[in-house]
C-alpha cells in the first residue's frame, strides 16, 4: 500500500466525528485500556485512531509488523478473535503475539469497506483478563464496526460526489440526490445504534460506561435529527413537498405546549412566554406543526436577545389561524429576510454548529404544504415569525361536537 493511500485511509477514519466516542464506548464496555482502529493489509498494520490508557506508546499512523499481530488472523479468516484470558486459552497461551505485547485479554473485530473488501480491525487489549466472549459484548463490538463501515461509505460517497459536482451545471440536482440517498441509508445504522444503546443500559455497566452511553445517545439523536432535516429538504427540493398526515385536531394547545416544555428543559436559563388563545379545530399534520414550532423557537433562542423572553402566541383572528414566535434583538435587514427561508443559509456564523441551515427552509415547506404562508417582520428591536392558515383549513370546535 502506498503512503498516499495509507494517508487517505487514516484521514477517512479521523474525519469521523464520533470515532473518539466509539473508542471510549468500547473501552467502557470491555474494560480494555488500549483500543484502536487499525488499517491492515497483506504486509502492513497501521493505527488510524487510538485510545491508549496503558501508555502503550502507539499514535495515529504508527506501524507494527503485521506478522506479530493477531489482526493478521482476522484479516485471513474475516472472523473476530476474542480472548478472555491468554494463560487459560489453549489456542493462544503459547502464541507469540501475547508474549510480544504482554496482554492477557484481547478482542479484534473485522472492519470492512462498503464494497465488502477488508479494511482492518476494531481491536483492544489489556494486561489483565476480561470477560469479552459473551454474546452482548461481541454483538456490540460488531455494531461499532458496522458503524465505522457506514461512515467510510459516507466519506466515499461524499468524495465521489464532490469530484462529480465540480464544474458541473447539475450541481444542485446531484447534491440533492446524494443527500436523499445518504439520509435514507443512515437511518438504519442510526436506529441500530440507538437500539444497541438501550440494550447496553440493561447490562449492569459501570457509572462511567453509562455516562459514555448517554453521550452516545445524545450524539445519535442529534444525528437522527439532522438526517430527518436533510430528507425533508430533499423531498421539498425534488418536487415531492413535505409529506403530511392531515387530521382534524380539536386543539393544538397540548401539542404546542409539549414543544415549549421540551425547549424550556433544554434552555432552562431562557424565559419562554406562551399565549394560546383560540377555540377552533385545525385540519393539519400535528407532528409537522410541532416541528415548525420547534424550528422557529430554536431559531429565536439562538438569535434573540438572551436577556429578553421569547413569546409564543397562537390565535384565530378574522377566520385566520396564526402561530407567532416573537423575540427581541437587533432588527433584521430586509436583504437578510429575503434569504432566511433558503436552504443551507445562515444569517451569520454565530450558530455554525446549530445544524445544517435547513430549519427555516423546512418551516416554509411545512407552511406551503398546508396551504398556509410564513411571514417575517423585524423592526424596533423585535422580530416576529408568523404562520398563517386561512379558514378553509379549520372549523369551529362546537360544530365538531354535533
Amino acid at each position: 500500500m502506498t503512503a498516499s493511500a495509507l494517508a487517505s485511509d487514516i484521514a477517512s477514519i479521523q474525519s469521523i466525528s464520533s470515532v473518539s466516542t466509539i473508542l471510549e464506548a468500547v473501552s467502557a464496555l470491555t474494560g480494555l485500556r488500549f483500543v484502536c482502529i487499525a488499517r491492515v493489509t497483506d504486509n502492513s498494520w497501521n493505527t488510524c485512531a487510538v485510545l491508549d490508557q496503558l501508555g502503550f506508546g502507539l499514535k495515529v499512523g504508527d506501524e507494527l509488523d503485521v506478522a506479530t499481530t493477531l489482526c493478521e488472523e482476522v484479516r485471513d479468516t474475516r472472523l473476530p478473535v476474542v480472548i478472555d484470558h491468554v494463560s487459560e486459552d489453549p489456542k493462544y497461551r503459547d502464541h507469540h503475539t501475547p508474549r510480544i505485547y504482554g496482554f492477557q485479554s484481547y478482542i479484534s473485530i473485522p472492519v470492512f469497506r462498503p464494497d465488502g473488501s477488508y479494511f482492518g480491525t476494531l481491536c483492544g487489549l489489556d494486561p489483565k483478563p476480561a470477560q469479552l466472549s459473551n454474546t452482548a459484548t461481541i454483538a456490540s463490538m460488531t455494531l461499532f464496526a458496522q458503524l465505522i463501515t457506514k461512515h467510510l461509505e459516507t466519506e466515499r460517497k461524499l468524495s465521489e460526489s464532490q469530484t462529480a459536482l465540480f464544474g458541473e451545471r447539475e450541481t444542485s440536482e446531484l447534491r440533492e440526490q446524494f443527500i436523499a440517498v445518504l439520509g435514507h441509508d443512515l437511518r438504519t445504522p442510526l436506529g441500530s445504534v440507538l437500539l444497541g444503546i438501550e440494550l447496553l443500559r440493561n447490562e449492569g455497566l459501570s457509572a462511567r460506561a453509562l455516562s459514555v452511553l448517554e453521550r452516545m445517545q445524545r450524539s445519535a439523536q442529534r444525528m437522527s435529527g439532522l438526517v430527518n432535516d436533510v430528507v425533508d429538504f430533499t423531498r421539498g427540493k425534488m418536487g415531492g413537498g413535505i409529506a403530511l398526515n392531515l387530521t382534524l385536531e380539536p386543539s393544538l394547545r397540548l401539542p404546542l405546549m409539549q414543544v415549549v416544555d421540551e425547549l424550556r428543559a433544554a434552555h432552562p436559563e431562557r424565559d419562554i412566554e406562551v399565549d394560546l388563545q383560540y377555540d377552533q379545530a385545525v385540519l393539519c399534520d400535528v407532528q409537522r406543526i410541532q416541528q415548525m414550532l420547534s424550528n422557529l423557537l430554536k431559531n429565536a433562542l439562538v438569535y434573540g436577545d438572551p436577556t429578553q423572553p421569547v413569546r409564543v402566541r397562537c390565535s384565530v383572528t378574522n377566520g385566520i389561524f396564526e402561530l407567532a414566535i416573537i423575540n427581541h434583538g437587533p432588527a433584521i435587514a430586509q436583504s437578510t429576510i429575503d434569504q432566511l427561508f433558503k436552504p443551507f443559509w445562515r444569517a451569520s456564523a454565530h450558530a455554525a454548529n446549530e445544524g445544517l441551515g435547513l430549519g427555516l427552509f423546512i418551516v416554509s415547506e411545512i407552511a406551503r404544504s398546508h396551504g398556509g404562508e410564513m411571514a417575517v417582520a423585524s423592526s424596533a428591536g423585535t422580530t416576529r415569525f408568523v404562520f398563517r392558515l386561512k379558514g378553509a383549513q379549520f372549523v369551529e370546535r362546537r360544530k365538531i361536537a354535533r
